[in-house]
């Protein structure tokens, strides 16, 4: 049977890995997991709890295809408590995680053929869902200078139709500040551009709180998620922010997309909203492990790093250590015992040099994983 050439789409580098690791623990050796962005806390208890009640009172059957009234609500009221942003509960869209927020997005803004910008290194699925939606994904290789982000500078040219940012991004941890996100927002205003927004790390930074775009436009789509922060990776379900007068086209488009979102999924994201004491501790935990990192990866050889703003993870360098991240990782997980993804998935150009490590995990996985890395190097 024939394929459509929207469907070559290239393979996730880290599910792979993910895979490689499954196996090496179902023949008994005990893997340290790097690789995967994914918190070892699960879902709030009480969201859990919320989840429970509703079962037993509930058929929890289709909901609207915006989602839940009440959900979209809080997530109005989140903007204010956390950003100051006055929003409209209307704007809100309940999606099927961030990747459903993705389809919807590029759906509404973009006709086949059009060129979107997304900085690289970045999030692999950008590209490989614009291809399969047969629009174009156009790499911007972004500078160490700029902290691996987009600027201004290096959308001349480039004929796009949107743009695609990220922070705290993935796989670098690195934000734009709020005259960063202004520039970028001018810049694509000035070539007739949409602006989108990935904001799904927002609630997980160190050192200054991160700019959501609603701050400064209301002409953007801004994504964001349940997966990250409020530790809910396979409840599937993510919202994004849309212009008012975008609302009944994304809310035709998810109709016969999806229907809706998880109801299930929805009832426990309420209730997670609420959990603010529960997440800040899973929150201190990533604090804690990312000093771990920032110390330990330079002592077990991984120097070429730059400390993340955002996110679990740190990107790094090892351009003197090899030109094939690929192998590089697969060595690492079969004489170390620790997953971590290639840089490939991220960057297809630069990323054979450079590997991405997820500290998302339990801070005594974090004290091995950094140990066995130290083993490794001082035995290679």
């Amino acid at each position: 049977m024939r394929n459509s050439s929207r469907s070559a789409v290239d393979p996730f580098i880290v599910m792979d890995v993910m895979e490689a690791a499954r196996k090496a623990e179902e023949a008994g050796r005990h893997i340290i997991h790097m690789e995967v962005g994914q918190p070892s806390t699960g879902a709030p208890k009480e969201a859990k709890a919320a989840l429970a009640r509703a079962l037993e009172a509930d058929a929890l059957g289709y909901t609207v295809a915006l989602g839940i009234p009440a959900l979209r609500a809080r997530i109005a009221r989140m903007y204010g408590e956390w950003y100051d942003v006055d929003l409209d509960p209307n704007r809100v869209v309940v999606t099927s995680g961030s990747s459903g927020a993705f389809l919807l997005a590029f759906t509404a803004l973009f006709d086949s053929g059009d060129r979107v910008g997304i900085g690289a290194p970045g999030y692999p699925s950008y590209r490989q869902i614009l291809h399969a939606l047969g629009l174009t994904p156009v790499d911007i290789e972004t500078a160490p200078e700029h902290r691996l982000q987009p600027v201004p500078a290096d959308l001349a040219g480039l004929d796009l139709a949107g743009l695609m940012v990220a922070s705290p991004a993935n796989p670098t941890g690195t934000m734009l500040d709020r005259g960063a996100m202004g520039a970028l927002i001018d810049a694509t205003n000035n070539i007739g551009a949409a602006f989108i927004s990935d904001e799904i790390y927002h609630g997980i930074e160190y050192e200054a709180k991160a700019v959501t775009a609603l701050e400064l436009t209301d002409q953007a789509y801004v994504i964001n998620s349940f997966s990250k922060y409020f530790s809910m990776t396979g409840w599937r379900v993510g919202w994004m922010v849309v212009p008012e007068d975008h609302v009944r086209v994304v809310e035709r488009l998810a109709q016969n997309m999806f229907i809706c979102a998880p109801h299930a999924s929805q009832v426990a994201a309420l209730a997670a909203m609420d959990c603010e004491e529960e997440l800040q501790g899973n929150l201190a935990v990533y604090a804690r492990n990312r000093q771990l990192m920032l110390d330990g990866l330079p002592k077990a050889g991984f120097s070429k790093i730059a400390p993340p703003d955002g996110a679990f993870y740190v990107y790094a360098d090892v351009s003197d250590l090899t030109q094939d991240s690929r192998a590089f990782a697969a060595e690492i997980l079969e004489q170390a015992g620790v997953a971590v993804t290639p840089g490939l998935d991220f960057d297809p150009v630069r990323g054979a040099t450079t590997l991405r490590f997820s500290y998302a995990r339990s801070t005594a996985d974090i004290e091995e994983g950094l140990l066995r890395l130290r083993r490794f190097m001082e035995g290679r």
